[in-house]
């Protein structure tokens, strides 16, 4: 088997990778950003097991790596893991790559790597590119503590739900998003966390890489005019140090004393101010409460 790589036309070669599994982190976009350590262990494994064997194959031709590539994907991964366990029983050397940046990262490796440590081989992590600390690094956000919840659900309801529970958490947020939704989530993002700043991260280290900044509900405002092609990272600041949020039996007193004197709409607009919750959950307990009391008059 040839265990080389090129490198602007110089061929290196590459020792035999040690059995078990690598973990090897990919470009996220520039096939530049891609490690030597990386390029090595790629070139030195037995077989390489890839989310796409397409997407992988094209970084393998650019550095004139020639290992087996095998479709390892959340599709196959129940038949496929079988298979890469005997393989590793059998003393071969298995690098684990996804699409793009650092595997088990919002992909479907975790259930491998646990069965193979279980079965009492070796794991390899050779670490590179990660979306998420380039957004992180970029965004001009707190970073010493985060939070990162991968892609937001696809529906409306359970996606609004979501942002509703990350706008408890104390820290920056870092979140996944397609072009088709990454208005509609910028939208819910400002009805659920709307004093925050947030930093859109759009086709990190390619030819088009746009990163906007700004106050959420400013940027939602004029999503319609936002460019949506490509891959987007969002990183969502903390609440403000002011921002403390009302713990659930103040905020029922405080709705309470606020539909005695007047409408659900009100009650909620001024709960909303002085509790730090998100509104869609702040009108959600109104309801409740206005019906406990027989006065469920709504917002209108």
């Amino acid at each position: 088997m040839d265990r080389t790589f090129s490198i602007a036309g110089q061929v290196l070669s590459a020792p035999r990778a040690a059995a078990g599994l690598h973990l090897v982190a990919t470009p996220i976009g520039n096939l530049a950003d891609i490690t030597l350590r990386a390029l090595e262990t790629l070139a030195g494994v037995d077989v390489i097991a890839c989310e796409d064997t397409r997407i992988t194959r094209r970084l393998t031709e650019r550095y004139a790596i020639s290992a087996e590539l095998v479709p390892y994907h959340e599709h196959n991964a129940a038949q496929a893991r079988p298979k890469i366990l005997e393989r590793l029983a059998q003393g071969a050397s298995i690098a684990l790559v996804s699409d793009a940046g650092t595997p088990l990262i919002s992909d479907p490796g975790f259930k491998l790597v646990r069965e193979v440590c279980a079965a009492g081989h070796k794991v390899i992590a050779v670490p590179g590119a990660s979306s998420v600390l380039t957004a992180l690094s970029v965004a001009a956000l707190p970073t010493d503590r985060f939070f990162f919840e991968g892609f937001l659900p696809a529906k409306e309801h359970a996606r609004r739900a979501r942002l509703g529970d990350l706008a408890r958490i104390d820290a920056t947020l870092v979140m996944f998003e397609s072009g088709n939704r990454v208005q509609d989530s910028l939208r819910d993002l400002a009805a659920a966390m709307g004093g925050r700043d947030v930093a859109i991260c759009r086709e990190l280290t390619k030819l088009h890489e746009e990163i906007t900044r700004g106050p959420i509900a400013e940027l939602a405002a004029a999503a319609d005019a936002l460019e949506t092609r490509g891959e987007f990272v969002l990183v969502v600041g903390p609440p403000p140090d002011d921002a403390a949020v009302m713990d659930q039996n103040a905020l029922d007193d405080l709705l309470r004393a606020q539909l005695a004197r007047g409408s659900v709409k009100d009650a909620v607009a001024h709960a909303v101010e002085l509790s730090g919750r998100p509104r869609r959950e702040v009108y959600a307990r109104a309801l409740e409460l206005a019906k406990d009391t027989g006065d469920g008059d709504g917002e209108d």
